[in-house]
């Protein structure tokens, strides 16, 4: 069996988006076909963990049958977050080596800040997916800007992490990271602000290494579900809690171009098929 895809979804900065784009990513990929096996190192909040229970509550409760990650058992979520390190890091290599076994994509969300088990995932990405909003507080985490002329200066701190677990993926594993920056949240309207991060973020991204991708705007739909443990993906004429609007039809349009934007051109494809 060939070793999966690890696709790890990661920012240092809360309220990105991160467990938003996690969940979507991977009922894409179960659509598709994927056996997605997930991981979720945010162990206090454990979002992502916390859809599929929902998902699978739902699905109980209104005799539907969706496709559904199996989940490495890390234990308490709240209990590790208070353990030290040496353990965290001992569940987690358990739970990757367990979702290796039996996954074609292990799917890993991160929480917002740095931890060693962050660091950790991030070295065993094949892709990086990092959610940004049009906001130059995110941007301040992947490049410094000039305060007075807002040109770019540096890379920051996160920009360094990437880097870091690349060069630790090259030294253990051999290959290269792939890295995708998604601008996240967007507002429906163009603004003077997006245009200056756009191209701030271009040059970064050339000094850097990474491509640049649209994620999810900021839609009611994506709120609207997450307690039934749905995604647009999810909707058909059996399975539809919630009424059903054009803005339903564009937002499962970016999730296709989510899916290009990561180089899932099939899973794009499926959810074509699919709608």
């Amino acid at each position: 069996m060939a070793d999966p895809q690890v696709i790890v979804v990661g920012n240092e900065k809360g309220g990105a988006g991160k467990s938003t784009l996690a969940i979507h990513i991977a009922t894409a990929l179960l659509h598709a076909g994927r056996r997605v096996a997930i991981i979720d190192l945010d162990l206090r909040q454990r979002s992502l963990a916390k859809f599929f229970a929902n998902r699978a509550a739902w699905m109980a409760a209104n005799a539907q049958a969706l496709p559904m990650p199996s989940e490495p058992d890390m234990g308490d979520g709240k209990l590790l977050a208070r353990a030290g390190e040496d353990e965290q890091v001992a569940r987690f290599d358990e739970a990757f080596a367990e979702a290796r076994l039996t996954a074609d994509v292990v799917l890993i969300d991160t929480p917002g800040g740095d931890t060693a088990l962050s660091r950790l995932a991030h070295a065993r990405a094949d892709l990086i997916v990092t959610p940004m909003n049009d906001s130059f507080v995110d941007f301040d985490l992947l490049g410094q800007v000039d305060p007075v002329t807002l040109e770019l200066q540096r890379p920051s701190i996160y920009s360094e992490s990437v880097w870091e677990a690349r060069k630790q993926r090259a030294v253990e594993r051999g290959g290269s990271i792939d890295w995708l920056v998604v601008t996240n949240r967007l507002a429906v309207a163009e603004a003077r602000n997006r245009r200056r991060l756009d191209s701030r973020l271009a040059k970064l991204a050339k000094r850097v290494g990474f491509r640049i991708g649209v994620g999810l705007r900021d839609r009611v739909i994506y709120r609207e579900l997450f307690p039934f443990g749905l995604t647009v993906a999810d909707l058909s004429n059996d399975i539809r809690p919630v009424s059903v609007s054009l803005a339903h039809v564009a937002a499962r349009q970016e999730l296709r171009n989510l899916m290009q934007a990561m180089g899932l051109d099939d899973v794009m494809i499926a959810l074509d098929v699919a709608a």
